[in-house]
């Protein structure tokens, strides 16, 4: 064989292996605006993606991908996360979580008073008890098919249910060891910590003691201690001094759930309120909190009325209600002051200052977006009585958003460095039985709302900070490995957005719509939307808390 041809050969090889040469990465986004988390400035660049991972950031303009993405002009950040969410039964139902992709939110955080698990299932026939515990059922709606990742808390009400029951009493010694092997086994299956919600019965009932004894048990495996506080109101600051108290004794991370003023009288405490626990945080304490961006709450008629009327659950409770001389004594209670719980038809100060929003009576739903004082006139009945009449006939108590805020106090809380978000609502489809439904606009658009509204046109913080806050802040809060910022090799749960048209759309009177702006987002390398619109994968995945045993 001539040198001729052995050249020509050799040279035909090299150019086969140059076509046959892999791709660099699965995804490459280039010439993004990035902010990765920290609060740093931006900077110019591209991010490589393989599998699901970040495996390079820079100018990596000599690199190929099999997918290409030009982000020139657009704002490349890690996904948001939902601090507090409530869209486990939506997932169950569409695991899509339009509502929330559609704003950024990569992680769905559950678990405030009551979790996913454990719950116990009866059979009847051979009379034994199964427990299935909260990772199994986070497990469970995995395996369904999610779109975003999820997380949860160990509900400290599911605790009081599955041991007291509803009653209003203190645990036993053997019912509160029962609390506290649950808590273990939950931490040790990647459980972010405990979550309470002190307003509502039966959470009301547990004594500071008790969260102190099952907190000290999340502690050891360095978990987070979050909470409905036991009033936003009259009684907020001892409230806080109550999760102050909590955190210092069982030495663990304590962080305030949806922090707020609630009722026009109470608006004054807020310098109070940022003292107190910026007081904490310097004598050593970790307190943080989160919030949503709203001036109205959502939550339950419960909410409204005492404590005492709604022991043992809601059959008991609507019995109760239709008992003539019971009746007449919450109604009482409804209308003086409440000193010793927490009323939220008193923090909106009036019945047109409530709108009712989900009932689950078919033959009510007709009420749906009509405030609390408009149904009353229609029954020519007070406010109070309708709302104990909407209770026993709705079968369940009614979902209700309560205006409580005021403007000046949320927009001062979004530049506070320890606060981060959340939407304390599901995530929805505006299409199918999801509209038989009103909801709160915060389920459609609390994130677009944070960038849009507070960092873009009224400039209350950078969106470098706006990003921490709704990233990195909250991984690190909840100790989560390898997530909430863009660093090579973190997990990759990304978001790409046009900074300015991040919109929120849904009103109280449409709370069914999409917030706009965001183009691109990705759960763990896969993309879950592109140019807008879902792709219909499913890639979420459970994430664990730092007591995880695998």
């Amino acid at each position: 064989m001539n040198i001729l041809k052995i050249t020509v050969i050799f040279f035909s090889f090299l150019s086969m292996l140059s076509c046959t040469k892999q791709p660099d990465y699965d995804i490459l986004i280039q010439n993004g605006k990035i902010i990765d988390g920290s609060g740093n400035t931006f900077s110019i660049g591209d991010i490589g993606i393989n599998a699901d991972t970040i495996t390079a950031i820079g100018d990596l303009k000599n690199k190929t991908a099999n997918q290409e993405i030009d982000a020139t002009g657009l704002v490349v950040s890690p996904g948001f996360i939902n601090m507090l969410s409530w869209a486990s039964a939506a997932l169950n139902t569409d695991g899509r979580s339009l509502g929330d992709i559609k704003q950024g939110v990569t992680l769905e955080v559950f678990g405030e008073g009551t979790s996913m698990g454990p719950t116990k299932k009866v059979d009847t026939v051979n009379n034994t008890i199964e427990w299935i515990s909260l990772n199994d059922k986070l497990n469970a709606l995995v395996d369904k098919g999610v779109s975003p990742n999820i997380a949860s808390f160990i509900g400290a009400t599911t605790l009081r249910i599955n041991t007291v029951g509803y009653e209003d009493r203190a645990p036993t010694e053997e019912e509160l060891d029962s609390m506290k092997i649950m808590v273990s086994q939950a931490m040790e299956e990647g459980a972010m910590g405990i979550g309470s919600s002190l307003i509502y019965a039966p959470a009301f009932y547990s004594s500071t003691e008790e969260l102190i004894e099952i907190s000290k048990v999340a502690a050891k495996y360095d978990g987070l201690y979050t909470s409905h506080i036991r009033s936003e109101g009259n009684k907020l600051l001892e409230s806080i001094d109550e999760l102050l108290r909590i955190a210092k004794e069982a030495n663990i991370r304590a962080e305030i759930y949806h922090l707020k003023m609630s009722g026009k009288d109470n608006w004054y405490k807020y310098d109070a309120v940022v003292a107190k626990i910026d007081s904490a945080r310097k004598a050593g304490l970790t307190i943080t909190a989160n919030m949503y961006s709203y001036i109205a709450g959502s939550t339950g008629l419960d909410a409204s009325m005492p404590p005492w009327v709604q022991e043992g659950g809601y059959s008991k409770w609507a019995e109760r209600l239709q008992d003539p001389k019971i009746r007449k004594k919450v109604l009482e209670d409804m209308r003086k002051p409440a000193i010793e719980w927490e009323s939220l038809m008193q923090a909106a100060g009036s019945a047109e200052k409530m709108i009712l929003a989900g009932f689950s009576n078919d033959s009510l739903r007709y009420l749906t977006g009509k405030t609390l004082a408009e149904v009353a006139k229609m029954r020519n009945t007070s406010p109070e009585e309708t709302a104990m009449d909407l209770v026993v006939q709705n079968g369940s108590d009614v979902s209700t958003v309560y205006f409580m805020m005021s403007e000046e106090n949320v927009k001062n809380q979004v530049a506070l460095p320890w606060m981060s978000f959340c939407s304390d609502a599901g995530s929805y489809a505006a299409e199918g039985d999801f509209l038989k439904y009103s909801t709160h606009p915060r389920a459609y658009g609390n994130f677009a709302r944070v960038i849009g509204k507070y960092t873009r046109d009224e400039k209350v913080i950078s969106l470098e900070e706006a990003i921490r806050k709704l990233t990195f802040l909250p991984a690190s809060n909840l100790k989560i490995k390898k997530r909430g910022s863009l660093k090579v090799g973190n997990y990759a749960d990304i978001v790409v957005f046009d900074f300015d048209k991040v919109q929120d759309h849904a009103t109280f009177d449409k709370p069914h719509q999409y917030a706009s702006g965001m183009v691109h987002v990705f759960v763990n390398g896969t993309q879950v939307l592109k140019d807008g619109e879902h792709t219909n994968k499913k890639p979420g995945r459970v994430v664990h808390g730092p007591g995880y045993r695998k």
